[in-house]
């Protein structure tokens, strides 16, 4: 197993207002030890704008062979084609289509999405059409990464519809596609699974925590982020992540069952939303590193 860090950690939260560029994080995980880096597709890394064309990615990809880090997965910006909507199907596919590209150019063997629209944006009543549209979209997404080699894999989280338990689980079946993974984020499970943040009706939570939102979403996981959790979210939005073992999540329960996941080829550090991650880098792979060693 290969442990990365996601580089949106600097541009995102605390960091936005001054980000840490692309370069100087990876130079960072280098020196820390870290196998790989999980690349944002946000501003200011690694986005459509800034490397358009393929010359401009593998001159990236090359400085960071020199760095000795591979790339577990791209994390592109979805937001100006958002999934969920009416009519929004050939501007997803077209976006996607360009963002598979740089996946391929940079060797990453994931490409992430998300739902987009945030929790209340949709009427209850037009849930089921919504998750029926989205399904065959997505399906179609990852029929052509398929054929480029390149899983995708939805990452659930509190600021974004479908975040019950239950709705992931119903989400994926629609997709039926094998190309088609859940991103398992164990910091977004304890919030979507545990504390049930941001959902829209009657709230949905599990008795066996985290634990058993790993069990109910057995051989649909095609990707891991590790971080822990305050149980609080970050400006009421999304999930803060921590530093594990600062946390809720109980990883002596959890790290076997992750270790024993078919397929998984990375973990990938996630601090996203939290400051001084700088410092944390050195600490959290050793932490990690010794989960996959217990």
């Amino acid at each position: 197993m290969r442990v990365s860090f996601g580089s949106w950690a600097f541009s995102f939260g605390p960091y936005s207002a001054q980000p840490v560029p692309l370069e100087a994080v990876a130079a960072r995980l280098s020196q820390c030890g870290y196998d790989g880096i999980e690349i944002c597709g946000f501003p200011p890394h690694v986005t459509l704008d800034r490397y358009p064309n393929q010359a401009g990615r593998l001159g990236l990809l090359r400085i960071l062979e020199d760095l000795n880090l591979g790339v577990s997965a791209y994390v592109p910006d979805f937001t100006l084609a958002n999934p969920t909507a009416a009519g929004n199907r050939q501007k997803y596919l077209d976006l996607f289509d360009r963002n598979l590209e740089i996946s391929v150019d940079l060797g990453a063997p994931c490409v992430r999405v998300d739902t987009v629209a945030a929790p209340g944006s949709i009427l209850e009543s037009e849930s089921g059409e919504t998750a029926a549209r989205l399904a065959d979209l997505w399906r179609e997404a990852a029929s052509r990464a398929a054929k480029a080699g390149v899983r995708v894999v939805w990452e659930f989280e509190p600021g974004f519809v479908f975040n019950k338990p239950s709705e992931i689980v119903e989400l994926h079946a629609r997709v039926s596609h094998p190309n088609f993974h859940i991103l398992f984020d164990t910091c977004h499970a304890f919030l979507c699974g545990v504390v049930g943040a941001r959902q829209q009706g009657e709230r949905e939570t599990l008795l066996g925590g985290v634990d058993e939102f790993l069990h109910l979403l057995s051989g649909r996981i095609g990707h891991i982020h590790v971080a822990d959790t305050d149980g609080t979210l970050y400006g009421e939005e999304t999930t803060r992540h921590c530093p594990c073992g600062r946390g809720l999540v109980d990883f002596t329960i959890l790290a076997p069952k992750l270790r024993a996941l078919p397929g998984i080829e990375w973990w990938c550090v996630d601090l996203s939303f939290w400051p001084g991650n700088w410092d944390l880098l050195q600490p959290s792979l050793e932490y990690v590193r010794g989960l996959l060693a217990a």
